[in-house]
């Protein structure tokens, strides 16, 4: 029995402790608090301080308040009208705002709109090119075609004296008569036509190939006289007498010396041909410097152009021929070549007086001319 009051008191003496620690605890939390409270007892002093300072400033910015206070009540007067018309503005400006906003929206697509066919137009433009140049070449492929005749027969003058020089070399050496100046003189006159045959295909394969887009000084009065040997033979076997009166000397001017040559030769075919059953048979060339202009006619003794077809002669595919004589593209490509290379071209025609075609090309800079003349 006497253990159980030990126990009670060893319990009561173990809860005693506990209440001094809190309480010791409590008296810390006090003695912090206290200081925590000191502290700020402190900063409220100083503030107290600064306070009445500014309690004197205030005292003086009120008196400058009440000084001016009628002043401002003027130009609140003033302000509040202000304020109504800046509403009326911003009301406004609002109303704009989204009338730009729908502007801007429309602007975008429109842009959008603009871009895409520009691209478009740029794809076709090329294709256009391409197919232009094709046209081109077509052209030409097809005045190679028509003049297959002429050609064969101008290369079979030479081929046919190369033969008789050759065939005169055999027998002076078969016969044993060798005449070696004799043989050199008819060895020189057959290489002399096989020079003469290799600038015919020579002229053939230039004429032929695709030209590619190179510009640089050409004398148009050298253009037409190749031209000329180039037709010289389709013009002869239809007796066609040719007059050249080239004033122009030299008449340089800036582009393709094949694409220009085609411009002469497309001529000279339709000439040719419009000179099938006419009499006199005769086609006048001149070229002679018009201020900045190089300008180059032919005229021919044909029956002319029927009043109203001066421009629509130049449409591709439009001929006054009979079906399967002509494919209506020499003209219109003369044209596209003429426009590219910065001029024009025009015809002066009445119907029974023959066909006057006018050709105009911008004359060369100084430093073209003496480029061509060195």
């Amino acid at each position: 029995m006497a253990a159980e009051p030990d126990l009670q008191a060893e319990h009561y003496a173990a809860a005693l402790e506990e209440q001094v620690r809190q309480l010791e605890l409590r008296v810390r939390q006090a003695e912090e608090r206290r200081r925590a409270l000191l502290h700020i007892m402190g900063d409220l002093n100083e503030s107290n301080s600064k306070l009445g300072e500014q309690r004197k400033a205030m005292l003086h910015i009120l008196g400058d308040y009440e000084e001016d206070r009628s002043r401002l009540a003027r130009q609140t007067e003033r302000l509040d009208n202000s304020r109504r018309a800046l509403l009326h503005i911003l009301q406004d400006s609002h109303t704009s705002n989204l009338r730009l906003g729908d502007s801007r929206k429309a602007m975008i697509h429109i842009m959008g709109d603009l871009r895409e066919t520009t691209q478009e137009m740029e794809r076709r433009e090329h294709e256009l090119r391409d197919k232009q140049e094709q046209l081109v070449q077509a052209g030409k492929l097809a005045t190679l075609g028509e003049l297959t005749t002429g050609v064969a027969h101008e290369l079979n003058n030479p081929l046919n004296n190369i033969g008789l020089y050759l065939g005169n070399v055999i027998d002076q050496v078969e016969l044993g008569q060798v005449d070696q100046e004799r043989i050199v003189r008819d060895l020189q006159s057959a290489q002399e036509q096989v020079r003469k045959a290799s600038e015919i295909i020579s002229h053939l394969r230039t004429f032929g190939r695709v030209a590619t887009v190179s510009v640089e000084p050409v004398d148009v009065n050298e253009v037409i006289e190749r031209s000329l040997s180039f037709m010289y033979e389709q013009l002869r076997l239809r007796q066609i007498e040719v007059k050249l009166d080239l004033r122009a000397a030299p008449a340089i001017v800036s582009g393709n010396p094949i694409q220009i040559e085609q411009i002469f030769i497309n001529l000279l075919t339709n000439a040719r041909d419009a000179l099938a059953e006419s009499e006199p048979k005769r086609v006048e060339i001149t070229s002679l410097r018009d201020e900045e202009l190089i300008r180059v006619t032919f005229r021919d003794t044909g029956p002319g152009i029927q009043e109203g077809l001066e421009q629509r002669i130049f449409d591709p595919f439009f001929t006054t021929k009979e079906v399967g004589a002509g494919t209506g593209l020499g003209l219109s490509i003369t044209y596209g070549i003429v426009r590219d290379h910065g001029g024009n071209i025009f015809v002066e025609s009445a119907s029974g007086e023959g066909a006057c075609f006018v050709l105009e090309l911008p004359a060369g800079s100084a430093d073209e001319q003496g480029a061509a003349l060195a």
